[in-house]
């Protein structure tokens, strides 16, 4: 594969703090590679430098040719477009992909900027523009985001088409195994280079980590037991330094012999302690074995205490309606205590407006969705917004006691973030920093049922696999609203699908839900091939027929007109 990037030698740092050292790679046409890291680890600076907004302090980057076209999607997802001119010189490619994408509201001079787009349909539409430019490289800075399957579907799909190479940050790793080919990650300022998709790099890593562990416990061996060697050796010199340099008297003047002796064996002793010495630092500046890096663990503990009936949550005859605007109606389901639920729909199919109508932030149009009251709910939003920006962390958890206090910053601490960002106003917070003081605030609660929007959205890798498994430990109820299907996947066992105007109750999970309906299209499609030929048969028959009869009988006006409806019949099935 031709070569289109190069970067050599790169350094770049903020003030006093390295983000990247030394680093070296090539991007070559047609590959796909996932840019992954701890948040702050410099995923989003590397994208950045990739692109030429900012520059090295070091090293050289090299597009191959220069004017290489690339397409950069920032991770923000408050776009905006100049509907005038791009529809006038894109619009029906861009109508089309966007289309494809899910994005049902029209594009309106007014609408296509406006607030009437959600984040997901502002962020399907950056994507959609993009395409149009028909870029060599792509730089997307977590593309799926907000984005509902169908989108993240179709975008596996074009990247799995596309010809040119693709750098991608994410943290949806079933998106990753999908569409990726290597991986680079960047750790302490380096970057470490692994062939394979997400699940591939995981393995590797943990291949990497267990032999570094035993060859490091094996060095560490090798060490201590040169160690207790020199150790002997020295006391064995001392003691011969110590019968050597007894002062002579005259009864001692028959031992000169013995003395010189003690000499010659304490000199030899310490010729072999440099020996020994100089060796095992020889060996250790060639082969040295660093101490594997323990992963950070991320620590989510939930208290429940379980004391609920069976049913806790019913809907009947649930309708939501805004105006002409109807998002579900007619709707019948229910949720039991410690179940765990996947909330799933299109966006804008109304899984955020129904999770408010939960917490009775918003009314319903008709029917009733009872709860039990003595419920305690835990709600963690997807926004980030709604928090008292001029606090800080720990004023905005507003905890009383010292235990309490002592174990929020432990969970602080376990989650990364360090001390001095506690003391600090929400704003100059990153969103990853923020979602995790909004977890650590949901964490100190005492709750019986978690209600999740997009938990895992600015959290990275190791964040998200460490609440799937304390999630997993859970004794409460779970409603989940995610686009990481690796998430989903795992997490819930029970799904609420929005879809066709209804929220209804599937009691699989994503998987077999979505196998499922493909088992489904696969008869449909069967269904209609069966009835295209019978159609074609009878087409055929009619044809024949036709051709030997009267063009001005009724007969022949009859078979025509079937004939049109058999064809128009045909069209629609095909």
């Amino acid at each position: 594969m031709t070569m289109i990037l190069q970067v050599k030698q790169m350094n770049k740092s903020f003030g006093e703090r390295d983000i990247l050292k030394d680093i070296s790679f090539d991007i070559r046409n047609g590959e796909k590679i996932g840019l992954v890291g701890w948040n702050g680890a410099g995923k989003t600076t590397l994208m950045k430098l990739l692109m030429g907004s900012i520059k090295p302090d070091s090293g050289s980057i090299s597009r191959i040719p220069a004017t290489l076209k690339v397409g950069y999607l920032p991770q923000s997802t408050d776009y905006t477009i100049n509907t005038d001119q791009e529809m006038m010189e894109e619009a029906k490619e861009l109508l089309r992909t966007q289309s494809e994408l899910g994005l049902v509201k029209s594009l309106t001079k007014d609408g296509a900027s406006s607030d009437n787009l959600s984040g997901g349909e502002r962020l399907k539409l950056a994507l959609a523009k993009i395409w149009t430019q028909s870029p060599q490289l792509l730089c997307l800075d977590e593309p799926t985001n907000h984005m509902d399957l169908k989108g993240v579907h179709w975008l596996v799909s074009e990247l799995n088409k596309f010809a040119g190479a693709a750098v991608i940050i994410s943290h949806d790793r079933y998106f990753l195994d999908k569409t990726v080919s290597k991986i680079y990650e960047i750790e302490d300022c380096k970057l470490m280079e692994y062939e394979g998709n997400y699940t591939a790099y995981r393995q590797e890593k943990q291949r990497r980590l267990d032999l570094q562990t035993r060859d490091y416990g094996k060095q560490q061996r090798k060490i201590k037991m040169i160690e207790d060697q020199v150790a002997n050796l020295k006391q064995w010199s001392e003691k011969a330094h110590r019968e050597a340099g007894k002062r002579d008297n005259p009864g001692e003047r028959k031992q000169m012999g013995l003395k010189e002796f003690e000499r010659v064996k304490a000199k030899k002793k310490d010729n072999q302690i440099k020996s020994k010495t100089k060796r095992l630092e020889l060996e250790l500046s060639k082969h040295k074995v660093e101490k594997p890096k323990e992963e950070v663990q991320v620590k989510f503990e939930f208290e429940t205490d379980g004391k609920r009936g069976k049913r806790i949550l019913e809907a009947k005859g649930l309708t939501k309606q805004y105006g002409d605007r109807l998002l579900f109606e007619k709707s019948h389901f229910y949720v039991k205590h410690g179940e765990r639920i996947g909330l799933i729909g299109e966006n804008g199919a109304g899984k955020t407006t129904f999770i408010k109508m939960l917490l009775e932030q918003e009314s319903t149009t008709k029917g009733s969705l009872w709860k039990s009251a003595s419920l305690k709910i835990a709600y963690l939003s997807q926004e980030v917004s709604d928090m008292p920006m001029d606090k800080t962390a720990m004023e905005f958890l507003d905890l009383i006691g010292w235990e309490r206090v002592s174990k929020a910053r432990t969970i602080f601490a376990n989650m990364g973030m360090h001390e001095e960002k506690l003391t600090k106003p929400l704003e100059t917070l990153s969103l990853g920093e923020k979602t995790r003081v909004k977890l650590v605030h949901m964490i100190m609660q005492e709750y019986d049922v978690l209600i999740l929007d997009e938990p895992t959205n600015h959290l990275d890798l190791p964040s998200r696999e460490q609440m799937e498994a304390t999630l997993s430990t859970f004794n409460g109820t779970l409603i989940v609203i995610s686009h990481d299907r690796y998430f989903m996947e795992k997490l819930c066992e029970k799904l609420l699908v929005i879809e066709n105007k209804r929220i209804k109750r599937v009691e699989t999970g994503l998987k077999e839900y979505e196998e499922s309906k493909r088992e489904q299209v696969s008869s449909s499609e069967k269904e209609a091939r069966e009835k295209v030929a019978i159609l074609e048969a009878r087409i055929t028959e009619l044809l024949g027929k036709i051709s030997m009869v009267n063009r001005d009988s009724q007969e022949y006006s009859d078979i025509d007109n079937e004939l049109l409806k058999l064809m128009q019949l045909k069209k629609e099935l095909a």
